[in-house]
C-alpha cells in the first residue's frame, strides 16, 4: 500500500482514481474531487477543505478527520465507506451511497445529509440538522442525539437504540420502523408512517402519532402529547397519562389516564377502538 503524509493538495482531482493508498496527515485544500472514483483508500487525521472529496470511490476508512464546510457533498454515490471519530461541519454529506458504517463522529451542519442511502450503521453519533436520513433504508442506529427536524422522512427498515431525537415531523411516510429506549420530541410525530413500533420510550409531540397504519406502543410514556392517534390503527400501551387522544381508527389504547378524549362519530366509529384507563377500567 502507498502511503502519503504530511502533504497538501490542491488542484481539481489532486488523487483522482487512486487505488490502494493510506493518507496520514494531509491536507486537501482549493480543488473539486480530489480522490473522486478512488477505492481502497484509509484516510488518517486529515483535513478536507473542498468540496466533493468522495464521489464514485469504493472501500474507504476515514479516521480522526475534519470535513471543513467547503466540504459540501462530501462522499456521493460511493460504496462500502466507515467513518470514525471525526467531526463533519460540511452539509449535505452523503448521497445515494450503500455500506455505511459511521461512529463516534459528529456533523455540525448535518442538512440533506445521508439521503436515498442503504444499509448504514450509526453509532455514537451526535447531528445537528434538518431531513437526516430521508428516503434511505436498511439502518440501524445506535446512540444518536439529533437536534433537527423532519428526520428519517421516508426511510424504510430502521432500527434506532438508546437515541435522544429533537426532531418535529420525525418519521413521516416512514415504514417498518423500530425504536428501543429513546426520547422523542417534536410535533407531528410519525405521521402517515406504516409499522412503526415504540419500545421503552418517552415521547412528547403535539398531534403526533397520527395517520399511521399499525402503530405500536409497548412500556412507553408521554409527556406534553395533546391530539394524539388521529386516523391511526393503534395497539398502545403507556404507563404514563396522555393529555388528549382524538379520533383512533381502530385498535386498542391503555393508559394510566387520559385527559381529554374526543370521538367524533362523523369521522369514525368509536366502536373500533377500545381505550382502558387505570387498571381494567374501560370506556
Amino acid at each position: 500500500m502507498k502511503v502519503l503524509e504530511n502533504q497538501r493538495f490542491i488542484g481539481e482531482r489532486a488523487l483522482f482514481m487512486s487505488d490502494n493508498v493510506k493518507i496520514c496527515g494531509c491536507t486537501f485544500d482549493d480543488g473539486e474531487s480530489p480522490l473522486k472514483e478512488s477505492k481502497s483508500i484509509i484516510a488518517e487525521n486529515c483535513e478536507f477543505k473542498w468540496k466533493y472529496p468522495f464521489w464514485y470511490c469504493s472501500d474507504v476508512e476515514v479516521d480522526g478527520s475534519t470535513f471543513f464546510e467547503m466540504a459540501r457533498a462530501g462522499i456521493w454515490y460511493t460504496n462500502n465507506f466507515s467513518l470514525k471519530n471525526c467531526t463533519f461541519i460540511a452539509p449535505k454529506a452523503f448521497r445515494r451511497c450503500k455500506g455505511l458504517y459511521i461512529e463516534n463522529t459528529e456533523f455540525t451542519n448535518a442538512a440533506e445529509t445521508l439521503w436515498s442511502c442503504s444499509d448504514i450503521q450509526l453509532k455514537n453519533v451526535k447531528a445537528k440538522g434538518d431531513y437526516l436520513l430521508m428516503n434511505s433504508e436498511n439502518i440501524t442506529v445506535e446512540n444518536l442525539e439529533l437536534d433537527g427536524n423532519y428526520s428519517f422522512d421516508g426511510a424504510k427498515n430502521v432500527v434506532v437504540k438508546n437515541s435522544r431525537l429533537i426532531s418535529k415531523d420525525a418519521f413521516w411516510n416512514s415504514k417498518n420502523v423500530t425504536v428501543y429506549d429513546s426520547f422523542i420530541s417534536g410535533e407531528y410525530l410519525g405521521w402517515n408512517a406504516e409499522s412503526l413500533t415504540l419500545i421503552n420510550c418517552t415521547v412528547e409531540s403535539l398531534q403526533g402519532l397520527c395517520y399511521i397504519d399499525n402503530l405500536k406502543m409497548v412500556n412507553c410514556k408521554t409527556v406534553n402529547t395533546t391530539l394524539a392517534f388521529e386516523y391511526s390503527s393503534v395497539d398502545v400501551e403507556l404507563t404514563s397519562g396522555v393529555d388528549s387522544i382524538i379520533n383512533p381508527s381502530s385498535g386498542i389504547i391503555r393508559a394510566e389516564s387520559v385527559g381529554e378524549l374526543i370521538l367524533d362519530e362523523t369521522k369514525i366509529n368509536p366502536k373500533d377502538t377500545k381505550i382502558i384507563i387505570g387498571e381494567n377500567n374501560g370506556i
